[in-house]
């Protein structure tokens, strides 16, 4: 399996809310570059992405670069939040599961939506 494919299914299966069929793709020894912290170890890991995955309403890729066995994905992650906010996440996979992964978004985009100032 390619690099390319494994990263797509691992993509496809969280986004779809199959978060134990993502984890099945990443390595135990994960380290995941994210917004407010990075994340090590599958189980840091699997609970970050557990609890977003839930929060999602919908997902729109925008494109995907591939360097042997690096991947990049850029897509935006639709919420109740935003359906606007892009995210970009660069991934590196070895011995056929993703081992590294760069995550980066705009964490104020995805907090609870404005309240409506005109009930003020």
């Amino acid at each position: 399996m390619t690099a390319e494919s494994i990263v797509r299914r691992y993509h496809l299966a969280w986004t779809s809310g199959d978060v134990d069929g993502a984890m099945a793709l990443v390595a135990d020894d994960i380290v995941c570059r994210a917004p407010g912290g990075d994340l090590r170890g599958k189980q840091a890991y699997s609970a970050f992405i557990a609890g977003f995955a839930p929060r999602l309403t919908g997902i729109e890729d925008i494109a995907s670069f591939v360097d042997d066995d690096r991947v990049a994905l850029f897509y935006y992650p639709q919420t109740a939040a935003t359906s606007t906010a892009p995210a970009a996440e660069l991934f590196t996979v070895s011995g056929g599961l993703i081992s590294e992964t760069v995550l980066i978004f705009d964490r104020l985009s995805y907090g609870p939506p404005p309240q409506d100032r005109a009930r003020g």
